[in-house]
């Protein structure tokens, strides 16, 4: 990184970061313990939400310069928020961390593949559904007509780098061509309506992980919901935002605003932690924008887990009931650290009969998928995951359950390399609970 570069990201620090935000820090190192890289560092402090900040403001003071070992701090972070919900000084330590990684990556010279990648990432193919969809045509068709178990046979995925072959394994099964049908837009509750909610799809729910959409929709139908399906509505833009690509984060809420905001609804709705976290910010996403500002504030309002609508609507007092199995919980870092939920998806599983729960040890902290993380900081991420299936060991569960897609597959891939695929499953909540409703006992 030349002087000239590092001059200009200094420039963008001292312009963009909120300096009383920076200064609102009270170095207490109440954040520590929630941290994991800090925890897995062996208590680096650079490498905590305290070490970090200082850090930003060392840059913005010009007393540190933004070098690769400050850029390698800040993309190391998990962007978990944990530190949040324990700060005194209630610091937006999330919003820093955007911010600062937005002013690098736009600055910075990138080799060429890594641009062709990133443009490839997050301009041709994440805000585009019908891509994404033809995308996810051709993983189905690897998967169900033969080819993969015919490249896994001939070990030729051992040529990838890092776990990504142990990744490949581990997809869900991708819906095919004609599974993968438009959603109609609008559709009724079963029974009386009491409640009309809008459903967010997001881009890899509703491909890769179509089923368990599948899955919520019916659940809320169950729960008296009517619900609306905006067909304009697109990517939430979160891996852009936590990737230093925020203008086109703010291009994709714009574009989501448009496609809910005419809609007379009490709730938008979605099943997938890490996409709600943005979601329920777009106003301060876009705050410096004053014809979106408020309009994002309305939007943002409204913006709830599945889980907590099913609660609302007193699902659990629903015949709900499985099989005998342990069944512990691994929380979403941002459904419970931004969107504030985590009692809701535990009232549910308790509600099922013939289950015993079992609560892991710290399962508040981070499991090491954070967006594509697993993939950028491969290293980091297995120790962080390694340290969490030794929590999920401990409670003997049967069935490890969360609510995001990211850590659904980093759950599923924990069990694999601990050789538990025989004993132990990963499920995200909705599928749980539409398998303890349509029960054969219940029927």
């Amino acid at each position: 990184m030349n002087q000239k570069i590092k001059n200009e990201i200094q420039q963008g620090f001292k312009e963009r970061l909120d300096y009383d935000e920076l200064m609102n820090c009270m170095r207490c190192g109440f954040c520590l313990p929630s941290c994991p890289t800090y925890g897995q560092t062996d208590q680096y402090e650079a490498a905590s939400p305290r070490g970090r900040i200082a850090l930003m403001k060392g840059v913005v003071d010009g007393i540190i310069e933004p070098d690769e070992s400050v850029e390698k701090q800040l993309n190391l972070c998990l962007g978990c928020r944990a530190c949040e919900p324990v700060c005194p000084s209630g610091v937006k330590y999330g919003h820093l961390l955007e911010e600062a990684r937005d002013i690098i990556q736009q600055k910075k010279k990138h080799t060429w593949p890594v641009r062709v990648l990133r443009r490839v990432v997050f301009d041709e193919l994440f805000p585009h559904k019908k891509r994404m969809k033809r995308v996810h045509y051709f993983l189905s068709f690897y998967q169900k007509s033969g080819v993969q178990k015919a490249v896994q046979k001939s070990q030729v995925l051992k040529v990838l780098p890092g776990n990504l072959a142990q990744m490949e394994k581990i997809l869900p099964n991708v819906p095919s061509r004609k599974e993968m049908k438009d959603r109609p837009a609008s559709l009724p509750a079963e029974g009386t309506a009491v409640r009309k909610v809008a459903f967010f799809t997001g881009c890899l729910m509703d491909t890769m992980f179509n089923q368990t959409n599948n899955a919520t929709i019916q659940l809320l139908q169950k729960a008296g919901c009517e619900i609306l399906i905006p067909q304009q509505q697109g990517c939430c833009g979160a891996l852009h935002a936590h990737g230093g690509e925020k203008n086109t984060a703010k291009r994709l809420a714009k574009q989501n605003i448009e496609a809910f905001e005419a809609l007379e609804v009490d709730d938008i709705i979605l099943n997938a932690g890490g996409c709600g976290a943005i979601l329920v910010e777009y106003d301060h996403l876009l705050k410096d924008d004053p014809e979106w500002k408020e309009r994002a504030a309305v939007f943002s309002r409204k913006v709830k887990d599945f889980s907590e609508i099913l609660v609302e609507q007193n699902f659990i007092d629903k015949e709900l009931s499985l099989s005998n199995q342990v069944i512990t919980y691994q929380d979403s870092c941002h459904l419970r650290n931004v969107m504030k939920t985590s009692g809701a998806p535990r009232r549910l599983i308790h509600a099922i009969e013939g289950i015993t729960f079992r609560e892991m040890e710290q399962a508040d902290q981070c499991c090491g998928s954070a967006g594509i993380y697993n993939i950028t900081e491969q290293e980091m991420s297995m120790q962080i995951l390694d340290y969490k299936m030794s929590k999920v060991k401990a409670t003997h569960a049967h069935t490890i359950v969360t609510a995001n897609p990211g850590c659904l597959l980093q759950m599923k891939l924990g069990i694999q390399r601990e050789g538990m695929e025989d004993s132990v499953r990963a499920v995200h909540l909705a599928d749980l609970l539409l398998e303890a409703v349509n029960n054969e006992g219940n029927l």
